[in-house]
């Protein structure tokens, strides 16, 4: 594979494989279906799920629980978490490749990044935005760290690799006709399901 931004090499090669390892579990996939769980309950009739930068499915295994007669579609950059992928959920359209490569010919009802803009280069957000938005026949769900105003910030001892910013409402400025139709928070020091500090955004076409 070839990129066309810093980003995608660092999470194709051996960062991104040690990632699959440190990202995984029984707490994890407990997290996943309740933030899930909330989210779906504002939807109906969900009949496909695309997420791009699904890593190994850790989100999609816990939406199959959910709902498991969707049909599975996920786009992956890094080779090692696409198979893992693949072995975890069979019947997965999986796609190895970067995000900005898909075809969005392919299209769901509910199509998400969760933990994945954060590592988009900031230059490049508006074609994933479209990526998002072309791609969904209905629903899209943005779960990311937030902040009022673009900022980078060290993500493991490396630069230019973590941005924080209002993704949902650059989206939503983007495309006018979406609906904000809900919005949460995932606390690290929940009693019962801790996970790290995200937001989630969930607009409707």
């Amino acid at each position: 594979m070839t990129f066309k931004t810093e980003q995608e090499t660092f999470w194709h090669g051996e960062f991104g494989d040690e990632y699959v390892e440190r990202n995984q579990g029984l707490q994890l996939k407990a997290g996943n279906i309740h933030l899930f769980s909330k989210i779906f309950d504002r939807t109906k009739d969900i009949k496909s799920v695309l997420e791009f930068g699904a890593n190994i499915g850790m989100n999609l295994v816990a939406i199959k629980d959910l709902l498991p007669a969707a049909k599975i579609n996920a786009v992956e950059i890094n080779e090692k978490a696409a198979s893992c992928l693949k072995d975890t959920i069979p019947n997965a359209s999986v796609f190895n490749q970067s995000i900005f490569d898909f075809d969005t010919s392919t299209k769901a009802d509910f199509v998400y990044t969760s933990g994945v803009l954060i590592h988009i280069n900031p230059d490049e957000l508006p074609n994933v935005y479209e990526k998002m938005y072309e791609s969904s026949n209905k629903y899209i769900a943005v779960i990311e760290y937030y902040n009022p105003a673009p900022v980078a910030i060290s993500y493991r001892g490396h630069s230019n690799k973590l941005f924080k910013r209002d993704f949902a409402g650059e989206i939503m400025d983007k495309y006018p006709n979406l609906k904000l139709v809900d919005y949460g928070f995932a606390y690290h020091r929940d009693n019962n399901f801790p996970r790290d500090d995200l937001n989630w955004f969930l607009l409707e076409k």
